[in-house]
Order: C-alpha cells, then structure tokens, then sequence
C-alpha cells in the first residue's frame, strides 16, 4: 500500500506542485526590493567597515605602538613600524592595513588600549587595483579626519553599545 502512494504521488508530480505553490505565493505576493543606492537598508549598529586611525582633540595621533592590534589580527593584515621620539613617546612610522586580507572582525578595535584604530560604518569603497586597498598611515588618518563627526557620535556614551 505505500508502494502504491509514493507510485501515485511521484506519477501526479505532488511534491512539484507543493513546491510551485510555494513559489506563487511569494510570485505574487508583495516585493521586497530596495532600490540601491538611492534607497538603503537600516544599518547595524555593530557594523563594521573602513578603518580609521583617530587623533586626539589637540592633533596628535593616538596610537602609541604598542602593537596590540597587529599582534591580534588572525589575518595578518596589520603592519606596524615605531621609533622612539625625542620626548621619550613611541609612535608609530609606518601603519599599513592591507584590506585584501583583512576580514573585518574587529579585534584590533577591540585590543586598542587607547582607542586609536576604529572601524568606521562606511562600506561604500572600492579599489581598482590591489594597491588601492593598501591603508598606509596616512590614509588612515585621513579617514579619521574625514569621519571624525560619525565616530564621536558612534563611541558617545549614547551610543548603544558602548
């Protein structure tokens, strides 16, 4: 007898037609489209994007070289380069991020002991080339100027995840 039923259901197309019938609520149900980019989805507030090397408020950059960040990186995306400066402070010389391999989990921002490397919300960069996604020093600071109003607001007490 179930022979006989699972003979009769694969001869009439059963489990097709449960399928289709599936597929035509959603056919002709309401669409779900977002129109990129001039319409965009709510974003996470733990997302995270382009980094950024943040600066103090009188213009001195953060980052003390303790390399807490390029030691925590499971991609080894970080590159870190110091010397010593006549007052006695570590800074950093060299600063690279190597986007191609960097994947994004936020274990630098986390290990920084002075807040100086930060992941911004920004997902809207590209590179033409792979030298493009190379962040030197420089790049990222500039990040850190260019977005330095998001960022504020992003680590203000506020905020609902710090």
């Amino acid at each position: 007898m179930k022979f006989l039923g699972k003979y009769l259901n694969s001869l009439l197309l059963i489990e097709l037609l449960k399928g289709l019938r599936v597929t035509g609520h959603y056919f002709w149900g309401k669409k779900f489209t977002v129109f990129y980019p001039e319409e965009k989805t709510p974003q996470s507030h733990r997302f995270r994007g382009l980094h950024a090397l943040r600066r103090y408020p009188n213009g001195e950059e953060r980052c003390i070289a303790c390399k807490l960040c390029e030691a925590v990186c499971p991609a080894l995306a970080i590159t870190i380069d110091s010397a010593q400066r006549e007052d006695g402070t570590r800074r950093t010389t060299r600063y690279d991020i190597d986007l191609t391999k960097c994947i994004y989990c936020g274990f630098c921002e986390e290990a920084c002991p002075v807040d100086a490397i930060v992941e911004t919300r920004v997902f809207e960069y590209h590179g033409e080339e792979r030298g493009d996604l190379l962040m030197t020093k420089e790049k990222l600071l500039a990040h850190g100027a260019q977005y330095k109003k998001e960022l504020a607001n992003d680590r203000s007490k506020d905020a609902p995840y710090r």
